[in-house]
């Protein structure tokens, strides 16, 4: 079979050995909420605290100038990593920050009252309450375009809502539900047609898949670090022509020139949109995370995470009682029920045998209504997970129906 063709060509035994983590013998099937961290990410941002500790952009002494250079130096890993340039690269808390300063910004200048901001029914909640909230401020309107039955993106819905010309258009590039990978560079270039700008929510597939912007054309991108083996930071991809027009989400130090009582004078992109004192060590653990990533081969990492999703598809599915959520074609995650069992009951039962698993509705309200559900279990896989995590899996997820009489 495929999958194990390319589940025998990585050796993902050997890579959890880089996580202290896993001694403590657990079987963690939650990467699609946070990933584990490798020693070397964790040494990294240790290493900086015991050498190299200071403020960054500040000051003029040896100390503070090699700060600034790890500081930049991560920024132009990350912008190197999705075929950017390190000016297009803004650090911020996380992917919902990102796309909070979109709307705020970028959303704020060219949304007005009676515009379409346009979205998709399998949205994070992350990419539908700053645009929610942008549009109760502007007295604009939210649309969201429908997934078909098999849960992908209706494509001719999209054609017609974007020929309608919404003022932007913002979409995840694979559901943290349906595990769907979305055709970001075709719906960036149908958007594109009819000029409305784009931003993609890639917090799903930076971690576990190629994504160069340049080749996709997207505007905007976002993901956060924690879910690439990273620590908790975010990162927004804007193209330069854009940042240098948008005004700063926040004021402070450091994203100015200069400050009079009257007025200031912004900084420079990227660091006008960088206010206040930065979280230096983890911009370093994140760009040590990068170079761990690309020792394995984002290629690699694909087919391994593919490899095992769909193993767990195709194992569930034979299951008449199990209902599993989105497409065949998926990248590293699998939804399901079992029967009328409530999912946090799957997933306190797999608990029980050592199986770290997600339950709920994994910050999409919207899309468990689409599906008719109130909630459903997810495992989702890493680089680090291997065949026998998923089989472990199955056998608890079989112990867990026996305790329900299923």
């Amino acid at each position: 079979m495929l999958q194990r063709e390319n589940l025998s060509k990585f050796d993902a035994a050997n890579v959890r050995k880089d996580f202290a983590f896993f001694e403590q013998g657990l079987i963690y099937l939650d990467s699609a909420a946070t990933s584990q961290k490798p020693r070397v990410v964790l040494n990294a941002m240790v290493d900086f605290y015991e050498k190299s500790n200071a403020n960054v952009h500040r000051g003029v002494y040896r100390l503070a100038e090699r700060a600034t250079q790890l500081y930049e130096n991560a920024r132009k890993a990350v912008a190197d990593f999705i075929g950017a340039d390190a000016r297009e690269i803004v650090f911020v808390r996380n992917a919902t920050e990102a796309i909070n300063l979109v709307a705020r910004t970028f959303g704020n200048a060219v949304v007005g009252k009676n515009d379409t901001i346009l979205l998709t029914e399998m949205e994070h909640h992350s990419n539908i309450v700053p645009w929610q909230m942008l549009a109760k401020s502007k007295g604009a309107r939210l649309s969201f375009v429908p997934i078909t039955e098999s849960g992908v993106i209706d494509v001719s819905a999209l054609r017609h809502a974007l020929s309608k010309k919404p003022k932007i258009f913002a979409f995840t590039h694979v559901s943290n539900v349906l595990g769907a990978i979305n055709p970001a560079k075709e719906f960036v270039k149908e958007a594109h047609t009819f000029g409305v700008p784009v931003l993609v929510d890639a917090s799903q597939s930076v971690p576990s898949m190629p994504v160069n912007v340049k080749d996709l054309d997207c505007d905007f991108l976002v993901f956060s670090g924690h879910k690439m083996l990273g620590p908790h930071i975010g990162v927004l991809y804007g193209k330069r022509e854009l940042l240098e027009k948008m005004e700063p989400f926040l004021g402070g130090g450091d994203m100015i020139k200069e400050v009079d009582f009257e007025s200031s004078t912004y900084n420079d992109v990227p660091w006008k949109f960088e206010a206040g004192t930065v979280d230096v060590p983890s911009a370093v653990g994140l760009a040590a995370a990068i170079e761990y990533l690309k020792s394995l081969g984002m290629e690699n990492v694909r087919c391994h995470e593919v490899a095992l999703a769909q193993y767990a598809y195709d194992q569930l599915k034979k299951d008449p009682l199990i209902t599993v959520y989105g497409p065949k074609e998926r990248l590293n995650l699998v939804s399901f029920n079992v029967g009328d069992m409530h999912g946090h009951d799957v997933s306190t039962l797999l608990d029980q045998y050592g199986v770290c698993a997600r339950s709920g509705h994994h910050c999409a309200h919207p899309l468990m209504k689409r599906l008719g559900i109130p909630a459903s279990v997810r495992v989702s896989f890493g680089p680090y997970n291997t065949l026998k995590d998923v089989d472990l899996f199955l056998e608890a997820l079989h112990k867990a129906k026996k305790v329900f009489g299923l």
